[in-house]
């Protein structure tokens, strides 16, 4: 993902309600939200050429979710970011004793930012810092920098979740996902990969020659643990090619056909 904003343990939203897009090239392959057949319990969108995800979340309560830390370096890893994200989502380890292996292992991959553990109980990671974090009741946004950190799009998902009264539906909260208002110049961050490209990657729905925004997400987690899951897919141009729904139980799966 490149961007997450959610609403974590609050009185209106309950215990998660997440929004969030994942950009990427157009050309890398990947297969849209489902239940994975080798891990059965699992629901997420799979990146084809690497193997990882990029969210999921399984029965068990178990959640992930990686963005890209952007700082205009070439990006040289030996492993793929999404593996972090299967790692733990199919693996047994606590996310406290998982956080220890991060800090250990992190740098095998592109810098990330990681927030992972169970729906109740969740952690962040920052490979660039090396800090575990557990996160705080609240409204936040991970983008390609740490949690809350205040780029032009990160403040808009925030005060547009912030008016939310109650879970909402899909129908209410995508137009926020596909926005593609551009920052103006005096609020481009500055991660070293120049100007133009800063503008080009400002707004939340971002569409570019080769690469932007391939899917928004949308999901929410209720105090029974009830968790319902869309997710839209777009091609070149931002064009829509696919919407998925699928709900799970925490403990039995349950699909939305």
């Amino acid at each position: 993902m490149c961007i997450i904003a959610f609403a974590y343990k609050t009185p209106a939203l309950g215990p998660l309600c997440l929004l969030a897009n994942r950009d990427e090239y157009y050309a890398r392959p990947a297969l849209p939200l489902d239940f994975w057949p080798d891990y059965p319990q699992i629901l997420g969108g799979r990146d084809v050429q690497a193997g990882g995800s990029w969210m999921a979340i399984d029965t068990r309560g178990r959640f992930a979710a990686v963005t890209h830390i952007r700082d205009g370096r070439p990006a040289k890893a030996a492993r793929s970011r999404g593996e972090l994200v299967q790692r733990f989502i199919s693996g047994d380890d606590s996310a406290l004793d998982f956080g220890q292996w991060l800090k250990q292992h992190g740098s095998e991959f592109g810098a990330f930012n990681l927030m992972f553990g169970q729906v109740g109980d969740l952690l962040h990671f920052n490979s660039r810092t090396k800090v575990l974090n557990r996160v705080a009741p609240g409204i936040h946004v991970l983008s390609n920098a740490d949690m809350d950190t205040r780029w032009y799009k990160s403040e808009q998902l925030r005060s547009q979740l912030a008016t939310l009264k109650r879970p909402p539906a899909d129908a209410d909260v995508l137009p926020w996902l596909m926005n593609p208002e551009q920052a103006p110049p005096e609020q481009l961050p500055n991660t070293g990969v120049g100007s133009a490209l800063e503008k080009m990657l400002s707004p939340v729905f971002i569409v570019g020659r080769d690469y932007g925004t391939r899917c928004s997400s949308i999901m929410n987690v209720s105090a029974r643990g009830d968790v319902s899951f869309t997710e839209v897919s777009y091609g070149m141009g931002g064009r829509e090619s696919g919407r998925r729904r699928h709900q799970l139980r925490i403990g039995q799966i349950r699909k939305i056909p």
